[in-house]
């Protein structure tokens, strides 16, 4: 499919067969690849496919948008589906997100409506590799010492190295587990915290289970790979915070209301910890006056998570076969409500 003109929030695919045409809207395309992503050739004569760069917040805008569309790919948890949002969507029958879990989507609304809910294949370890980018940042310093450099300076801080100190793991499922190799090549000690995590886990990956006071007293650096659940939001706020090291960061790549987001602006601004590589946030697209956007001593990448080459293809690969499959009857990829 050859380069799509965009306008100033949507792009269009018109494409007629027998007079009759599926209106397809794939929202939040932010980096605008929705047109180079995937093979299109397999459902373009069969849609209309309207492609969003924006974001929209307010329910009743979301709905007046899309109020006329059949199918809609929603692009991870960036628009939410609860039940009051897929109620004003009347024509909507075919709701896909990319991966196969997305908590910002009401499964169960969604059957009692009418709505089948698909998903989309992925790619797992993109979310680790950015965790360690964001720890190595932390570590030596790099985008404030880049920052230094373009702005006319030399170098100012002093790094902290990796080799002998304590990686905390919040979560050891399948994205903790990548982290533990990577933190043994550089010589870490890997602890491991989680809820219902299993000593047999612990022994398989030749890593130390503890408690959850003594991952926050023992760890220099804590990265965080839990799922948000009633259980796990807000599970670091300010009484954890301040049972870290006053040397110690904090990196989240999971989803942003696990950390208590007021206690850890209040723990920057007073050194509590040494700083923190945060990638999810309680509110996103991140709001413009968010105090983290002011504070020294935070990482803060727009979640960067899963936006990786291999994933995005993975993504947007699975929702034109999805879309093909519910076009022929056949719906691929059902998660159930």
């Amino acid at each position: 499919m050859e380069p799509l003109p965009r306008g100033p929030c949507a792009l269009i695919i018109s494409k007629t067969y027998g007079g009759v045409k599926v209106r397809v809207a794939i929202l939040d395309d932010y980096q605008g690849v929705a047109s180079d992503r995937s093979d299109w050739a397999i459902i373009d004569s069969d849609i209309e496919l309207v492609v969003f760069d924006d974001h929209l917040f307010d329910e009743q805008k979301i709905a007046e948008r899309l109020k006329d569309f059949e199918i809609i790919c929603a692009m991870r948890e960036r628009t939410p589906f609860p039940r009051s949002q897929l109620e004003l969507l009347p024509n909507l029958k075919l709701l896909i997100t990319s991966g196969m879990r997305n908590r910002g989507i009401d499964s169960n609304a969604a059957l009692d409506l009418g709505i089948t809910v698909c998903g989309t294949p992925s790619v797992g370890h993109p979310t680790a590799d950015l965790a360690w980018g964001l720890i190595l940042g932390l570590a030596r310093q790099i985008p404030m010492e880049d920052r230094r450099v373009r702005s006319g300076g030399w170098q100012k801080s002093i790094g902290v190295g990796l080799q002998g100190k304590t990686l905390g793991l919040a979560g050891v499922g399948n994205l903790g587990s990548s982290m533990v190799p990577i933190a043994k090549a550089f010589g870490m000690n890997v602890i491991g915290w989680s809820q219902n995590l299993k000593d047999e886990k612990c022994i398989q990956l030749d890593i130390d289970k503890v408690g959850k006071e003594d991952l926050l007293a023992k760890s220099d650096f804590i990265s965080i790979h839990l799922i948000l659940s009633e259980r796990t939001r807000g599970i670091f706020g300010a009484v954890e915070l301040s049972q870290m090291k006053p040397t110690a960061y904090i990196v989240n790549t999971s989803r942003g209301p696990i950390i208590d987001e007021d206690a850890l602006v209040s723990a920057l601004k007073d050194e509590v910890i040494a700083g923190a590589g945060i990638d999810v946030f309680s509110v996103e697209p991140l709001p413009k006056r968010h105090p983290f956007r002011n504070l020294k001593n935070i990482i803060v990448t727009p979640h960067l998570g899963y936006v990786e080459a291999s994933n995005y293809e993975a993504y947007f690969r699975g929702y034109a076969e999805a879309i093909r499959a519910y076009i022929d009857g056949n719906p691929v990829n059902v998660i159930s409500g």
